[in-house]
């Protein structure tokens, strides 16, 4: 949230004196026939004295402009109240418990809790605030037994990647002896009779899937798959809700743009085979009995859904049961004995109930316009739950039945303000080569379009991700102070499926800066704002983004927040989890890569 207030008070900025000077210490490196000096090579050793004091110094500087900045104390009212709301995570429910995680107002973090039945008593399972002095370790749900009497979760410290797995009984509250070491955990699974968990840990060599067996020291863990994989790839693995199958899925890239499929039958004693391989699509794996349901968009880039006898799984005898429609399927899950899709039409929501050969049953009744998870639930359980929000109305958990249809609200997260006050729209827009590009707009009822409005533009476009019309506190603080808020869904994304999504990496990353500069164009052509009044906010592959359009058109912008950015193209894929990008991005150590990037890197 602070990154906001930098969006509001940067125009403050320009009447200060300039920041510290930063030292120019220039290194050469030569690719190809083309030479690159960088002068600040120097500032990549993070952890030198001379960056940290050049840190502390840039910090000083920035928040001796914000303490001075107009309106400071209004928005920090707005962002406070914002965070004094509880929260509540979707519950997962095991045997007629419900499990899940909810922050009150004055929690640092979020303690686990579980409801016997649906309408029992909120009852504390996990508090990870009395485990550090700042409060800072946070606890996760990993994974619950199927009797719901075991429960794996996670302890982090900080922000880390790296978690410790405990193993509590429900019934007692009290830890078993088990623990897993800190390390990276994809994912954890409990047997149905709870001997033991299967788990991925992903190493600097790449995933590996191993067993524990409760009682036993995690050194003598077994590991049982994955040495063949490499540390581009990732893996998750998970026990159908029978015992029989172990399955596992392993993903090539940070997109997953290709995904093999194992399984093992853990009946038979025998090892893990291969079911899904030697196919450059994604596929997204769940069971029900012996029978696999994948979601892929092999020879479908909207997306299918495919039955897998796991007794005669060969590829001929694998059966369509929900067939590519014109627009994305993005999820689906086994609740009920139906299965439960969610599809993005026009980039909102919209969740069909299917039998389990993929005939209709009935549609699901959503809000309005906004974004809505799949309902998630037990096979063999008739209550699933799913996720509600919009631009307009905050976070809504509904419970729903899937026998019958019928819904009511679980948990609604409460917000200061009147969301009633906000209208939402769709527009679409016209990008640099003439592709048709939609935006979501939200602002107060009733504003004259005169262009003398605060607007926030922000966006992705990458990585296959859907960016959707939901409710965020930067969104709502923004819309409380009376701004206009612009979300774009560009190409790179997944709203209109995989063909969109290549249109927007790789050699066609350009298009996904013309698509946001196209946007920010309408919104002052339409008489939202003004290009004095507006801004525009990315994190991460969005920091990209407002790096390259702010570079590329630094005319046309007031403010630019670029959280936690990739911005050197050239040399990022040399550091950390980057690796896992290039399938997205490119690499300029490619020689046919490196023009394309080279032209849009912003720094």
């Amino acid at each position: 949230m602070k990154r906001l207030l930098i969006v509001f008070f940067y125009s403050v900025l320009l009447s200060f004196s300039q920041p510290p000077k930063t030292r120019v210490s220039a290194v050469t490196e030569t690719f190809g026939r083309v030479a690159i000096t960088d002068p600040y090579r120097w500032l990549e050793d993070q952890n030198s004295p001379e960056t940290r004091a050049w840190v502390k110094e840039q910090m000083a500087y920035t928040q001796s402009v914000l303490a001075k900045a107009p309106q400071k104390g209004r928005m920090h009212k707005i962002v406070a109240d914002l965070l004094k709301v509880d929260t509540e995570t979707q519950p997962v429910e095991r045997n007629g418990r419900f499990f899940f995680r909810k922050r009150r107002a004055t929690d640092e973090q979020g303690i686990i809790y579980f409801r016997q039945g649906e309408n029992g008593p909120d009852t504390v399972l996990v508090d990870p605030n009395p485990l550090s002095a700042d409060r800072s370790t946070s606890a996760g749900i990993m994974d619950i037994s199927n009797d719901g009497r075991l429960m794996a979760y996670g302890l982090r410290q900080g922000g880390q990647d790296e978690a410790a797995i405990h193993f509590r009984n429900v019934d007692t509250r009290a830890d078993l002896p088990d623990t897993l070491p800190e390390a990276r955990y994809l994912t954890v699974s409990i047997k149905p009779d709870r001997s033991g968990v299967y788990y991925v840990k992903s190493v600097a060599a790449g995933p590996r899937f191993y067993y524990h067996a409760m009682g036993a020291p995690a050194d003598r863990d077994r590991l049982i798959f994955g040495e063949q994989f490499g540390a581009s790839q990732l893996g998750e693995c998970a026990i159908s809700p029978n015992g029989r199958w172990l399955f596992c899925q392993v993903e090539y890239g940070s997109a997953a743009d290709k995904v093999e499929v194992y399984v093992q039958d853990l009946t038979s004693g025998g090892g893990m085979k291969p079911i899904v391989t030697g196919i450059d699509a994604r596929f997204e794996p769940d069971v029900a009995g012996d029978r696999m349901y994948v979601k892929t968009n092999w020879k479908a880039p909207n997306g299918r859904i495919l039955a897998i006898d796991l007794n005669h799984p060969a590829r001929e005898n694998w059966k369509e049961i929900v067939p590519e429609r014109p627009y994305v399927l993005d999820s689906f899950s086994l609740s009920g004995k139906l299965l439960a899709t969610a599809w993005l039409e026009n980039v909102h929501s919209r969740i069909d109930i299917l039998s389990e050969d993929g005939k209709p049953v009935r549609q699901v009744k959503l809000p309005g316009l906004g974004s809505a998870s799949v309902p998630q639930g037990r096979w063999d359980s008739d209550v699933a739950f799913y996720t509600f929000s919009s631009l307009n109305q905050p976070d809504t958990i509904y419970r729903y039945k899937m026998s019958i249809g019928d819904q009511s609200v679980w948990f609604q997260k409460k917000v200061p303000f009147d969301p009633s006050a906000i209208e939402v729209k769709q527009v679409w827009f016209n990008s640099k080569d003439g592709t048709r590009v939609p935006m979501f707009l939200a602002y107060h009822r009733g504003i004259k379009l005169d262009g003398n409005h605060p607007a926030l533009l922000t966006g992705y476009g990458g990585f296959d991700v859907s960016e959707l019309p939901v409710a965020s506190n930067t969104a709502l603080a923004w819309l409380e102070m009376g701004g206009v808020y612009a979300l774009a869904n560009l190409r790179g994304g997944g709203e209109f499926g995989e063909k969109w999504h290549e249109a927007g990496k790789l050699e066609k990353k350009q298009n996904v800066f013309d698509d946001f500069i196209a946007a920010a164009e309408y919104l002052i052509k339409e008489g939202y704002t003004r290009k004095e009044e507006l801004g525009i906010l990315g994190r991460s592959n969005g920091g990209l983004l407002v790096g390259a359009a702010l570079t590329q058109r630094p005319d046309l912008f007031r403010a630019v927040v670029c959280g936690f950015p990739l911005l050197d193209m050239v040399r990022y894929d040399r550091f950390k989890v980057a690796k896992f990008w290039v399938p997205e991005y490119g690499t300029a150590q490619d020689p046919k890569q490196f023009p394309f990037i080279y032209k849009y890197s912003p720094y």
